[in-house]
């Protein structure tokens, strides 16, 4: 299906174009089309995003889930079965975590922290996403699989590439890494099944052990379910943590209130999540025509729900461009809404809050000393931050 176009995907992007594109689209077009990655629809009022996300008989997830589409093997549950198909496969994962168990990561998460990021310290800075925020998310995937020394060392690299052929688009090194998350995820279930472990305590088991109707959940759908979770914690977190980054360097004196006051940071992590939600590309898929924000969307059209649009929604959030530790709630979309709401939240807010207050805590300053190298769509946020900084001494 195509449409008049509204607007274009910029070839090039800096840090804050994207913001200002979003701005502008928010106030004269908010459902707007583009002819570029194959058509689609950009949904970047908070409210229809909203109504996207929780209407899933209208629209679906099951065709296309992100824009650009970039799917090249088979179904990956929970993402990509609507209800209820998807709800056996979010509740084996949602029962390692609960409140409790969160907090039972908290100490588990600082540590890991601190051994990825004190190298990065000591030396006086680097590229704070090639030299942190690439290992940081794969080291705690691997340890919530409970996956074997070699596998988690195998994973470390392979996540590592498959996260930059996806930021750099490079599809032939995308699918051959896709593949190879595939035959990781594969023998993972081969040997849970070969030596079983306790469905408490192993989300694989767990899976494993899952019954609807007294029937096992297929095989297949197993797979392309742990490949989903697998790679689903590694993507987001790299580039958001760099983001983190780029505005403590823009802002030493948020910097420097974080320093003074750790108490901030899990108010000043939820801002930051709202100003650079790393997610503008998921997507869904008309089922029927629908009028969406002042357009007619006809079925079959893909829809980008622009996640990090909502969050700056100035009819949600009052001064929407700026960090401010006083906003009430806020009504974010960070990490979706309805039936496909990000599982891993909780455990994803945890260990970027202790990522934000061992920044704050071990460093004086950020220093940046290079230019940004930026992702592209579906994600948003730098591949690169090259910074200098002071230890804190």
């Amino acid at each position: 299906m195509t449409h008049p176009a509204d607007f274009t995907v910029p070839e090039v992007e800096d840090f804050d174009s994207p913001h200002a594109l979003f701005a502008e689209l928010r106030g004269h077009c908010p459902v707007a089309w583009a002819d570029e990655m194959g058509g689609f629809w950009a949904v970047t009022k908070h409210a229809d995003i909203c109504r996207v996300l929780t209407e899933w008989q209208t629209f679906t997830t099951t065709v296309q889930n992100v824009v650009p589409r970039v799917a090249t093997t088979q179904r990956r549950p929970p993402l990509h079965l609507d209800p209820p198909g998807n709800i056996p496969y979010r509740n084996a994962i949602l029962r390692f975590l609960s409140p409790r168990r969160i907090e039972d990561w908290k100490p588990v998460i600082a540590a890991m922290v601190a051994e990825h990021f004190d190298p990065f310290v000591a030396a006086g800075g680097g590229d704070i996403c090639a030299d942190f925020s690439f290992t940081l998310p794969i080291a705690l995937l691997a340890e919530f699989f409970r996956l074997a020394p070699d596998e988690a060392a195998e994973i470390r690299i392979v996540g590592a590439e498959f996260n930059m052929a996806l930021q750099r688009q490079d599809f032939d090194l995308l699918r051959e890494r896709s593949d190879a998350l595939y035959n990781i995820a594969a023998r993972l279930i081969e040997d849970r099944k070969a030596s079983p472990q306790d469905p408490d305590l192993d989300p694989v088991s767990n899976l494993l052990a899952v019954r609807v109707d007294g029937a096992a959940l297929p095989d297949d759908k197993i797979l392309g379910a742990l490949r989903q979770f697998l790679l689903v914690g590694i993507i987001a977190p790299t580039t958001f943590i760099g983001s983190m980054a780029v505005h403590l360097a823009r802002h030493p004196e948020h910097h420097a209130e974080l320093t003074a006051n750790p108490a901030l940071v899990p108010v000043a992590l939820e801002e930051l999540l709202r100003l650079y939600t790393p997610y503008r590309g998921f997507a869904r898929t008309a089922t029927r025509d629908v009028e969406l924000g002042g357009k007619l969307v006809k079925e079959g059209d893909p829809l980008a729900v622009v996640f990090t649009s909502g969050n700056r929604d100035e009819d949600v959030f009052p001064d929407p461009h700026s960090y401010r530790l006083d906003r009430d709630a806020p009504d974010l979309v960070t990490f979706g809404r309805g039936p496909h709401m990000c599982p891993g939240s909780p455990l994803a807010r945890v260990l970027l809050a202790e990522v934000l207050l061992q920044i704050a805590q071990k460093t004086r300053d950020l220093r940046l000393t290079g230019p940004l190298e930026m992702t592209r769509w579906p994600e948003y946020g730098p591949l690169a931050v090259h910074l200098a900084l002071t230890p804190a001494g």
